[in-house]
């Protein structure tokens, strides 16, 4: 223990000493760096870092809880002016955050959100927005009726926060049901699986909502390879692999469009206001829209 508070001393000095004067540093916890959206997403804050005169450690969970609280107790040691995180479990994250609070680190949360500790912004698409607007599609898509599957990560707030809306949707249209919602973590292999066990159940199934392009793309390649033409899926991101997809004339139809530059540029904005001692918003909502074969074929000819 002895030697342990020897290294964390070392390191707080390191760090200390390695910091230009008034020089602002920000400790970031993706979720992953190996998603396109978070690359985007991290450039952004990057770019917008630079021009705020800020230094970006930037780390990853990489769907690892006990990753990311490592990743948030060596920023407060690191004595970091702000911390941001992205997290792979809404309630688990709490405690670290907590704990940071405690230290006086102000913390703020970019694309999905906490459901504990004391965070200053949530910077966000809409995702009940958006899970509307996959609803809406689905629907039109469907002619009203039909059996829906949710490919779902239910401990995920931005993700509840999507099936939250396509449920409310959907309301709207009493001949759509939606038959299961089925955990996938949000990860491509598990998603597949996922959608051929629904497939061999023998239920009747019209159309698939994907909580995002790995679940959507999963069960595209489950549907494919059943040799099914009958059954219509909506994903959400829209990262090049998705809009491929639709473009080919696929299962997958339509994709939710979120803007990771801009969440990204709009986390380092919201910390630069906060310690400029400004009031910044508790939430700060980033517009989503909605891509099909046809849209994408408009953006094809206009470019």
């Amino acid at each position: 223990m002895r030697k342990f508070l020897i290294v964390l001393a070392c390191l707080t000095l390191l760090v200390g000493c390695s910091r230009k004067s008034n020089e602002k540093v920000i400790g970031v916890s993706l979720l992953t760096r190996e998603h396109v959206f978070y690359k985007d997403m991290e450039d952004a804050m990057k770019q917008a870092a630079a021009k705020n005169g800020f230094r970006l450690i930037v780390n990853a969970g990489e769907w690892d809880l006990a990753k990311h609280q490592a990743q948030l107790e060596n920023f407060i040691v690191q004595r970091v002016d702000a911390i941001v995180v992205c997290p792979s479990d809404s309630q688990g994250i709490g405690p670290a955050i907590e704990k940071a609070n405690q230290a006086g680190i102000p913390v703020f949360t970019a694309d999905i959100q906490a459901l504990g500790g004391k965070v200053v912004s949530h910077i966000a698409s809409d995702n009940v927005g958006g899970g509307r607007k996959a609803a809406e599609y689905l629907a039109q898509a469907l002619g009203g009726k039909g059996q829906v599957v949710i490919i779902d990560q239910p401990y995920v707030k931005s993700v509840i926060d999507r099936v939250t809306g396509f449920e409310e949707e959907l309301k709207k249209h009493p001949g759509i049901k939606i038959i299961a919602k089925v955990n996938a973590d949000g990860v491509r292999d598990k998603a597949l699986k996922a959608m051929e066990d629904m497939l061999q159940s023998g239920k009747k199934i019209d159309a698939v909502f994907g909580i995002n392009d790995d679940s959507a793309l999963g069960a595209l390649a489950a549907v494919e390879a059943a040799g099914r033409k009958d059954i219509q899926i909506v994903g959400y991101d829209a990262i090049p692999e998705a809009r491929s997809a639709i473009q080919r004339g696929s299962a997958l139809k339509a994709d939710v469009v979120q803007s990771p530059r801009r969440i990204g540029e709009l986390t380092i904005d919201a910390i630069a206001r906060h310690l400029r001692g400004e009031k910044v918003a508790p939430f700060i909502p980033v517009e989503v829209g909605i891509v099909d074969q046809k849209a994408l074929q408009s953006t094809s000819t206009a470019k």
